[in-house]
């Protein structure tokens, strides 16, 4: 995660300093979505077959293969062949990324403590670390990319990751499940339960308003805001756009792992924290909206819009981290133990789907119509997880 996320920034500010446009840097991360979506759909099929340590192996290869593979991107390339190269190296990159949070995620079901609240307690810490983790990430890519450039950037991050595949190869526990007992074939890829796949589809909404500004719009704004164009501008920009953007996501972080305190204790049924899910939900609606208000009235930068901003995306982390760690907890309570890695892969493969969408919207709605549409499109999808999610109450189809 550490990896990833400095990745992802350094790759985002390195190509907007070379002048690419919003469109072209979503490109730059659209194959890395969409191998999130396969990915997730064949990683729970191969860690039943292989196991979850094969899996989180090979995530870890891929992604010291992706590092390395960037270092091999020639300046004099035009920007069709820049773009084109960077997504693949990104998609292998996508693989990795997905490959290692399958296996964790998995582990924590296989592997909680049974008594009522165990699991929701081992999800919130795991998913709250990880993304804490990635916040950092951001933080390190932003100072790489200020202090040492592209390439010994990426000449580093392979190293250290090397270093840390060798030693969860020597060290990793024993009691990390291999292959997952299940008669299902590649086709039982869609869980049979309906919970499974509404909570999926209210997960992929989710993920999508987040990076429907998170990808390129919002990064972009500060940019144009923080830089006068000079290197040294340059570089200040880097760090300040790092720092936040790693502020943000340690804070969502620190809040998922809080979450089962922040929702009223941590042994609660099953339904309480369905229900709970919903009316978060729906509290996230009002908060992109609200912001695509702002910067339309604003009609363009200004001091008082980007405290808004900042002001205004902390708490939408906020409410945001509370959703996606009761999202964590209940795929795992309600998935079974003898299907968990398709039901997890297939709900991770929604939310890739969310992140490609989202991607995809963030680069067009801020070339169309700024930050304004770019925020209002985020509160779309917002909207739409929202009702999604209304579908889980637990007095439909009989769920108790």
């Amino acid at each position: 995660m550490l990896s990833d996320g400095a990745l992802r920034m350094l790759v985002l500010l390195h190509f907007n300093a070379l002048g690419f446009s919003p469109v072209q840097l979503a490109w730059l991360f659209l194959l890395y979505e969409v191998a999130g979506v396969v990915t997730n759909l064949a990683a729970g099929w191969l860690a039943a077959r292989f196991g979850l340590a094969a899996t989180l192996y090979a995530g870890l290869a891929l992604q010291i293969a992706a590092l390395l593979g960037l270092t091999l991107l020639d300046p004099a390339w035009g920007i069709a062949a820049s773009v084109v190269f960077v997504m693949a190296v990104q998609g292998v990159s996508g693989v990795a990324k997905d490959l290692a949070k399958m296996s964790s995620k998995s582990a924590v079901k296989l592997l909680a403590p049974t008594e009522q609240g165990a699991l929701f307690r081992w999800v919130a810490v795991l998913t709250g670390s990880k993304n804490a983790v990635k916040g950092l990430g951001f933080f390190l890519g932003a100072a790489l990319l200020a202090l040492a450039g592209f390439d010994a950037a990426l000449w580093g991050m392979a190293a250290v990751l090397a270093a840390i595949l060798l030693a969860v190869v020597l060290f990793l526990p024993a009691g990390l499940p291999g292959r997952v007992s299940s008669k299902e074939s590649w086709s039982g890829w869609r869980s049979r339960d309906l919970r499974v796949n509404r909570l999926s589809l209210a997960r992929m909404f989710l993920f999508g308003a987040r990076d429907v500004w998170f990808v390129v719009g919002v990064p972009i704004y500060f940019q144009s805001v923080l830089s006068d164009g000079t290197a040294e501008g340059r570089r200040e920009a880097f760090f300040l756009i790092g720092g936040f953007m790693a502020l943000w996501i340690i804070g969502y972080g620190a809040v998922q792992a809080m979450a089962p305190r922040l929702l009223g204790g941590k042994a609660q049924p099953e339904a309480a924290i369905t229900r709970k899910a919903i009316l978060w939900s729906g509290l996230l609606v009002p908060i992109p909206f609200a912001l695509a208000l702002a910067a339309w009235a604003a009609g363009g930068p200004a001091p008082w819009l980007t405290g808004t901003l900042i002001a205004g995306l902390l708490l939408f982390g906020f409410v945001f981290a509370v959703n996606s760690s009761v999202h964590s907890y209940l795929i795992l309570a309600y998935g079974s133990a003898q299907r968990i890695t398709r039901d997890v892969g297939f709900y991770y493969m929604a939310n890739a789907a969310g992140r490609l969408i989202g991607t995809l919207l963030s680069g067009v709605s801020y070339q169309i119509g700024g930050l304004g549409l770019c925020l209002a499109t985020a509160g779309l999808l917002a909207l739409a997880s929202w009702l999604a999610a209304r579908r889980l109450a637990p007095d439909r189809d009989g769920m108790a």
